[in-house]
């Protein structure tokens, strides 16, 4: 990016990021998740480092907090309470080290982990071991005085009363000095558990917000009605302790929660620490984001310094959000086997819980519509699990007037036909069942690994087949031969003939994957199985009328329809005839039995005896029935290792929740 063009694009950053902050900490209000706004802010933060001359005293990354609310009185900090600037992967991680070695290329670098809870920081002051003041964050310099709200939390202790061993005499006389006359100040977060914040949650997003809405009003019942906590992090009071470890020691002496931690040295050890996390994080009563990564030593922590709005001897190893904001470089439909036209949007890469994104699906016409969303719009893009991304909302305060409108093709860019939109449906369709890119996506459904499974047949490949006039129709793929390929480049000898192999191979197939890759609309995995095991063979399903068809679970009429009126189509017909004719052998499905009575199952964490597609198999070929979500129609949860956000769902619903060992034996 050229500096004139960052210029603006920093200047931007940061009217839009003042605008969030300002609805969050000032109004109470909240239009954009925090973990884009977090990406917002850390866009921002990358600029200014690449351009630092652009960097200004009252830029966003230069500051903490918002405003005071006018209701509270003022508290001034005696250190200024900084934020922890974030990294996101393996690199950052390295270049904040790195940067840490050319400041002092002599030292020695031991840290200090502990998990970076999503809470509400505040700082508590005791003099002469007594609780008299705690303060919000507020701006960084001056906070809010919550000492009513703060004296609820039961885990705050109103006075200091050590009990326990102190990490080593001196440190033992200088706190039993300052309790006796002095001032200790701790500074920590304000939290609530997951499961308090199900029970009691309201308006609030999340339990973040719950506890800082609860420490940030005026009548203190209302914080004592709600099951709020508080965990240590940080001793500001210098009670000459070497090491930062020392005051998390320290903090359960004097009557704190707080997180024990871990002490490594090496950078692998902090990434093991951090992917060890997040496997764990569902499971962990609070909510966390991230880890925190400090340098253990307090004197080193002390020479690095300040840059900005944060140490230089501390960085949040933040978890990749499950939104990010990004930029639309382009938008352009895809037409599906179907039909179906999807108009999907080109970003800017970016990461999404740990996955490079680079395009998400805008849906459809109405869609785009509803989100005005143009080209080169900043938006907020997600990712939750297997979904494919997507574009949730258009950051419209960014706009530079240069966005571009998107107008919806009324012509199928595959084969010129014109586009319909059948009455009642949201999606424009090409009707052409010969249109190329139709054609493409049929043949990349037919090899993929729940139909066909041939291995080493993507995309490219079946493009460079088709270019080459090798293949135009499914059963095309069995008359490949080695002499075929050999001449394509890219294509040796071993892997020609390991792709005949495999082509060979998945001629025998099952009959659910068989009916699936035919790719009948509305016709998907689950449904497919369940045809096969009604029907027992392909046969059967060709003949099949309308009233049988809505026999089978989860056929409707509308399904019932697609499916004959797919046989009904002479050369789907012939499509089986001549897949048959090239050796395609459909094993039929084993009789189901009924032992598990149609119960429903869900399951949570890893298994150690089988894959969860194994599991998922043997359930449904003993007649019950899996699901990805628990519902109050679930009738087992399945709880395996390290069992995530399910696990809760389920007991809020009074699911029964088994172990592996006694869903083994309901399978024996």
């Amino acid at each position: 990016m050229k500096k004139e063009e960052a210029k603006k694009r920093i200047k931007k950053l940061r009217e839009t990021i003042n605008h969030h902050r300002y609805l969050y900490h000032v109004l109470n209000k909240q239009e954009i998740s925090d973990a884009a706004l977090d990406s917002l802010k850390h866009e921002l933060y990358s600029l200014e480092q690449q351009f630092s001359d652009l960097i200004t005293p009252d830029s966003p990354t230069q500051r903490v907090g918002g405003l005071p609310l006018k209701e509270f009185k003022k508290v001034q900090h005696s250190a200024p309470m900084l934020s922890i600037e974030d990294v996101f992967n393996e690199k950052e991680l390295e270049d904040w080290q790195k940067h840490i070695k050319r400041i002092d290329p002599g030292a020695g670098l031991e840290y200090f982990l502990e998990y970076k809870i999503d809470g509400f920081a505040v700082t508590l002051i005791y003099e002469n071991g007594v609780f008299v003041t705690g303060a919000t964050r507020g701006n960084g310099l001056i906070g809010e005085d919550v000492t009513q709200n703060l004296k609820t939390i039961d885990s705050i202790p109103l006075r200091l009363n050590p009990r326990g061993d102190f990490p080593n005499k001196e440190i033992k006389e200088k706190v039993d000095s300052l309790i006796r006359q002095g001032r200790l100040e701790i500074r920590g977060e304000v939290y609530m558990d997951k499961k308090d914040f199900e029970r009691i949650k309201g308006d609030y997003s999340n339990p973040r917000n719950l506890a800082a809405g609860s420490i940030r009003q005026l009548n203190p019942k209302l914080a004592a009605s709600r099951p709020l906590k508080f965990l240590a992090y940080d001793m500001v009071t210098d009670i000459k302790t070497r090491k930062h470890s020392q005051e998390h020691e320290v903090f359960p002496v004097l009557g704190f929660k707080t997180d024990s931690g871990k002490i490594v040295s090496k950078s692998s050890d902090i990434v093991d620490f951090w992917n060890e996390t997040a496997r764990k994080r569902e499971s962990l009563p609070f909510m966390i984001d991230g880890i925190v990564v400090v340098i253990n030593d307090n004197e080193l922590f002390r020479r690095l310094g300040v840059a900005g709005k944060s140490p230089r001897g501390i960085r949040a190893f933040k978890f990749s959000p499950k939104q990010a904001t990004t930029r639309i470089l382009d938008i352009r439909v895809q037409i599906g086997r179907t039909g179906a036209v999807t108009p999907v949007a080109y970003l800017e890469p970016v990461a999404v819980e740990g996955v490079t994104i680079t395009r998400a699906t805008l849906h459809n016409e109405d869609e785009i519509k509803r989100l005005g969303v143009k080209i080169g719009d900043t938006v907020i893009v997600e990712r939750a699990g297997d979904v494919i991304p997507a574009v949730s909302k258009v950051i419209k305060e960014l706009r530079t007037g240069k966005e571009r409108e998107f107008r919806f093709p009324k012509i199928c860019p595959g084969c010129n036909v014109k586009l319909v939109r059948p009455e009642g449906e949201a999606v424009w369709r090409c009707p052409d069942p010969d249109c190329p890119s139709r054609k493409k996506e049929i043949l990349y459904h037919f090899v993929s690994k729940k139909a066909f499974d041939m291995r080493g047949l993507g995309p490219k490949i079946i493009e460079r087949l088709i270019d080459e006039n090798l293949i135009s129709q499914p059963p095309d793929f069995f008359e490949l031969k080695e002499g075929d390929l050999l001449p394509l480049e890219r294509f040796a000898e071993k892997s020609a003939n390991k792709l005949v192999q495999s082509i060979e191979a998945s001629k025998n197939i099952p009959l659910s994957r068989f009916i699936y890759s035919l790719g009948i609309r509305h016709v998907g995995e689950e449904l497919a199985m369940s045809l096969a095991d009604y029907f027992g063979s392909i046969d059967a399903l060709r003949r099949a009328r309308e009233e049988e068809l809505r026999r089978v679970p989860d056929v409707g009429e509308k399904v019932a329809q697609s499916i004959c009126e797919w046989f009904r189509k002479k050369t789907n017909q012939e499509l089986i005839d001549d897949l048959l004719k090239r050796g395609v052998h459909i094993i039929s499905p084993l009789k189901r039995q009924t032992r598990l009575g149609n119960k429903k199952f869900v399951l949570t964490g890893s298994l150690d005896s089988l894959t969860r597609s194994d599991a998922e198999k043997k359930i449904r070929f003993l007649g019950g029935h899996s699901s990805d979500s628990v519902s109050k129609e679930t009738d087992y949860l399945v709880a395996g290792k390290d069992p995530g956000s399910k696990l809760e769902k389920a007991r809020k619903l009074g699911v029964k929740v088994i172990s592996e060992k006694e869903f083994l034996e309901m399978i024996k």
